[in-house]
This record gives structure tokens, C-alpha cells and sequence, in this order.
């Protein structure tokens, strides 16, 4: 894989979203504060400078290259590694109180994820996992469900901010989740694959979204013992993605 122990990059990867969700569970007044918006979603003052502080520790304590979503790509000296990062996933429902957002940090190698931390801040629930090896809600170990079939199964979704919201494609997207038993949109895609992962879910699926909103969370599925789908679509850093627990 790479010289050294991969239980360093997963101990850096925890270190970091730690030190961001510390962050942004204080001076919430002030993190909220909405710098941009957009049709079907928000920049906040929390998602820059929760990101500072996760890349300012991710650079100091590694030389993997990074990618996230406001820096965009930033290359160093090991540049086939690279950490994957999502300052705040749920931004809208952190301005407005929801609690499903959450701190997203994955390690890839090209195409192939390593390792992967989502941590859930509100409710002090840090999910880390080193892909095909072990995944843990905290330290505890977690699996995918054992559920079998979709008429017993629950999916998480949701609707990025580059879905297709025509007639014909809501029509499609319903046709592609309506024989599960039951439909969850939480507004958060990490915490939604976290779920998954730790069995409160059994599978996600979402069209179009954005490769840093994934890429923590996928690493978990697979080391919890779950299966992925991914499709490249024509949009820059968009995906595809189905996720299941490998049994339906």
C-alpha cells in the first residue's frame, strides 16, 4: 500500500475531523453565517474554516496530496495517495439546526478508497474504517445489516444540488427507489453511508453527487462489509453511486 502503517493515516484522519468538529460545535452563531447561496443549496463561514483547520493538520502530520471541496486539488509530494475532504456535509441543516450534518475525510489511492472518517459532532459518534479491514462507531465494531430483500430494506437518498429536477427526471429517480420498504432523506450523504455501514440502514443511492461527499463514507461501507457501485458521470467530481449491505 504505502510505506508505514495505515493505523497512522486512519489516527490523522481522526485527529483532524476531532479538531474540526470542536471547531464548529463552538461559536455556532458565527460558523452559520451564510457566505453564498445557490438554488438548491449554501456556502457557510463554517465550511472554510472548518476546512483550514482539518487540511492545516492533514498537511502537517502527512505528505499525501489533497482534494477538497473548497480548495479544490492541492499536490505534494506523494500525489498517488491523496485525502479526500468535506469540511461540513450537511451545511443547510447545520445553518438551520437539523442535526445530520457531520465532518468527511477519506483516504484514496487513485480510484481505490483506503480508509475513511465521518464524524458526527452533534452526537459525538466518530465512524472510522480501514477498507476490506474493519470499520468502528467509535471503538466499537460495526457491520453492514443483515437484511435480505428491498421490500425490508431502508434506503437513504437524497437530492444534490446538480439533480435533475425535470418531470422525467424525478419519474426516473422515483422508479429507482420505490420497492424499498422504506425511503430516508437526511440531508447529510456521509452520515446517510455511515448508517449504512453500521447497519441503521441498509443501502444509498444518489445520482449526481459530488465525489467529496462520498469519499469518506465509501471506505466504511466496504470495511464494514458492504458493496459499491460507483458511475462516472459528465459533470466535474459528480458520481453515481448504489450502495448496499450485499444482500439485496
Amino acid at each position: 500500500m504505502f510505506e508505514g502503517d495505515v493505523l497512522n493515516p486512519l489516527s490523522i484522519a481522526k485527529e483532524s475531523a476531532l479538531l474540526a468538529g470542536e471547531f464548529l460545535s463552538s461559536d455556532i452563531q458565527f460558523n452559520r453565517k451564510v457566505c453564498k447561496e445557490f438554488a438548491h443549496d449554501v456556502k457557510i463561514a463554517a465550511d472554510i474554516q472548518s476546512e483550514k483547520i482539518i487540511l492545516d493538520h492533514l498537511m502537517e502530520k502527512s505528505n499525501f496530496s489533497i482534494l477538497s471541496e473548497e480548495k479544490g486539488m492541492i499536490e505534494r509530494g506523494i500525489k498517488d495517495y491523496f485525502w479526500i475532504v468535506d469540511p461540513v456535509d450537511g451545511s443547510l441543516n447545520y445553518t438551520r439546526q437539523i442535526p445530520f450534518y457531520c465532518v468527511s475525510i477519506g483516504l484514496w489511492h487513485g480510484e481505490k478508497p483506503v480508509l475513511g472518517v465521518v464524524y458526527d459532532f452533534n452526537r459525538a459518534e466518530l465512524f472510522s474504517g480501514i477498507a476490506d479491514n474493519g470499520a468502528w462507531l467509535n471503538e466499537e465494531r460495526i457491520h453492514v445489516s443483515a437484511t435480505n430483500t428491498k421490500q425490508n430494506a431502508v434506503l437513504f437518498t437524497g437530492f444534490p444540488k446538480q439533480t435533475d429536477f425535470s418531470s422525467q427526471g424525478i419519474s426516473d429517480f422515483v422508479g429507482c427507489i420505490q420497492s424499498y420498504r422504506k425511503v430516508r432523506l437526511l440531508g447529510s450523504a456521509a452520515l446517510s453511508i455511515a448508517y449504512v455501514a453500521s447497519g441503521r440502514g441498509d443501502a444509498y443511492y444518489e445520482r449526481d453527487i459530488m465525489f467529496w461527499d462520498i469519499a469518506g463514507g465509501i471506505p466504511l461501507v466496504l470495511a464494514a462489509g458492504g458493496k459499491v457501485q460507483i458511475e462516472k458521470t459528465s459533470k466535474a467530481n459528480c458520481l453515481n453511486i448504489h450502495i448496499t449491505n450485499g444482500r439485496i
